[in-house]
């Protein structure tokens, strides 16, 4: 379990506080807006209105006592970066911030945040990738080349085991797991393992070896 500040709770910080209450960590959440704060009572251990650019307030706040500082605002970049700027000033351990474009980015990490995210922008990439292909059923990004993929079992691949196939050589690509009825099978994958029906394959690999490999 970890502490967390989490400042700004607009729709995508309040889904940041709800998960994060799911996953049992303890929560304070930030936000100018006394509606936002109310709402987001129920997933935070604790919530406070208040201005995160005021380096009086977000001392009071003790922002060197908590594992992580999330800042989620998406309306107002500059209070965005003076906040992470802020944040690493008070002696923050670590700062992620939400950016809408590469040059936010560059400015986040200059000036505090340790690592910024897309929200927008990688969901837009999964909503693409996801829906352009009827046999696509997940998509993770690792990083610019590599993926990770849910995937149909091709029709005739069924019956067939991983050893026969051997996508690995052919296309530089590693089955990870098989899911099957909603639940995937943690038995640990081997060349003698065979492909069942109705079923589905995690797949990493680049996009291009996937697209080549399944036709897609």
């Amino acid at each position: 379990m970890k502490t967390i500040l989490l400042i700004g709770l607009g729709r995508f910080g309040r889904h940041i506080a709800m998960k994060l209450n799911e996953l049992k960590h303890q929560v304070m959440a930030v936000d100018t807006d006394e509606s936002r704060v109310n709402e987001a009572l129920p997933f935070v251990t604790n919530a406070q209105i208040g201005d995160s650019t005021s380096e009086e307030f977000l001392s009071s706040l003790g922002v060197r006592n908590f594992d992580l500082c999330i800042v989620a605002i998406g309306d107002n970049f500059q209070s965005s970066l003076e906040t992470a700027s802020l944040l690493k000033e008070l002696g923050a351990k670590k700062v992620i911030a939400r950016a809408a474009r590469d040059v936010q980015a560059k400015f986040l990490l200059r000036n505090g945040a340790d690592d910024v995210v897309y929200p927008e922008k990688q969901m837009a990439i999964w909503t693409a990738i996801r829906y352009s292909s009827d046999h696509i059923s997940d998509y993770i990004a690792l990083s610019d080349d590599h993926a990770i993929f849910e995937i149909d079992v091709p029709k005739d691949w069924i019956g067939k085991t991983i050893g026969q196939l051997d996508v690995r050589k052919c296309y530089h690509l590693n089955i990870m797991a098989i899911k099957q009825n909603g639940k995937f099978n943690l038995t640990v994958i081997t060349p003698e393992t065979a492909l069942p029906e109705n079923s589905t394959i995690l797949v990493l690999g680049t996009q291009q070896d996937v697209q080549r490999c399944f036709h897609l």
